[in-house]
């Protein structure tokens, strides 16, 4: 209990300290009220965002907010919404726009053609915008036991290997759960993603590691991170149960867990990815980013 409660105190002191940071009259109001200190943040690591969780702000209003939080990205944005990231200064750190869905992906040989060209034609471009990640999916079961998952991903992702080497683009497989929010997807361990990132042998295929979704799948967090960090690329945040702020109301935390990913080097980015509760949902936003700034 004693050690819960001084966990909360830790969380709710970072939170805070958010409070001071200042404003500059030079940003627009909407961008102003989320003013960060750039020097406030300890540069341990790259933050960013997913827009779709705050999808009812346009994405020009939303980059001026989070670029004043001293954010320096935006994941999964395609190509038409590249020149508004690049207009505030913004990174596109998980690029998405050549799946198909989330159901239908590489474990399944009748997808392999539309994807092949999808991810032929998508490849290029985020090369050509100076972006370096673009997501992919297993795709759902549909019967399939691991073993022949594995190898149909393999036999499509061999197929496009060496176009996203020459690119130098890395395809990276997001790790979802398949026990609340997507039933039947085949990606929902990390030794099932790591696994198949061992058989393509390719420093140009990763993993996303979605930290809500890895808890309610398999827990062991910050175990399975250290013992497969070298096949991830990316990390998703979000507060488990519900989705929602990682804040104390929720059983994961944080600031150990971001410890852990620098603990083993890693230089990448990582992106809030919940669903906020409250009814200032950039202030929440904000306070994800104070939290995870280890």
């Amino acid at each position: 209990m004693e050690n819960t409660q001084s966990r909360r105190n830790m969380i709710k002191s970072v939170i805070a300290g958010t409070a001071a940071l200042g404003v500059s009259s030079a940003l627009p109001s909407f961008a102003s009220d989320y003013k960060s200190d750039f020097s406030s943040l300890k540069g341990n690591i790259n933050h960013s965002v997913c827009h779709w969780c705050f999808s009812d702000i346009p994405l020009d209003e939303f980059c001026a907010s989070v670029k004043a939080m001293g954010l320096k990205g935006v994941d999964l944005i395609g190509p038409e919404g590249w020149p508004t990231l690049k207009k505030h200064g913004l990174y596109s750190p998980m690029c998405n726009g050549a799946e198909i869905n989330l159901v239908d992906g590489w474990n399944d040989p009748a997808f392999h053609e539309q994807l092949i060209a999808n991810y032929t034609k998508m490849i290029p471009l985020v090369a050509e915008a100076g972006y370096t990640n673009l997501i992919c999916f297993s795709g759902n079961r549909r019967g399939k036991d691991d073993e022949t998952g594995l190898k149909n991903c393999v036999d499509g992702l061999k197929q496009i290997m060496p176009l996203a080497e020459k690119h130098k683009v890395v395809l990276v497989m997001e790790l979802l759960n398949s026990k609340v929010d997507h039933k039947d997807y085949q990606c929902d361990t990390t030794a099932w993603g790591a696994e198949l990132a061992k058989r393509l042998g390719s420093e140009n295929f990763k993993l996303l590691y979605d930290i809500y979704h890895m808890q309610i799948d398999e827990g062991n967090v910050i175990s399975n991170i250290k013992k497969h960090h070298q096949y991830i690329a990316h990390y998703h945040t979000a507060g488990v149960p519900g989705r929602n702020e990682i804040d104390d109301t929720q059983e994961l935390y944080y600031p150990a867990i971001i410890k852990a990913i620098l603990d083993t080097g890693f230089k990448g980015y990582l992106a809030q990815e919940f669903i906020p509760k409250q009814k200032d949902r950039l202030r929440s936003l904000k306070n994800a980013v104070a939290i995870c700034d280890q």
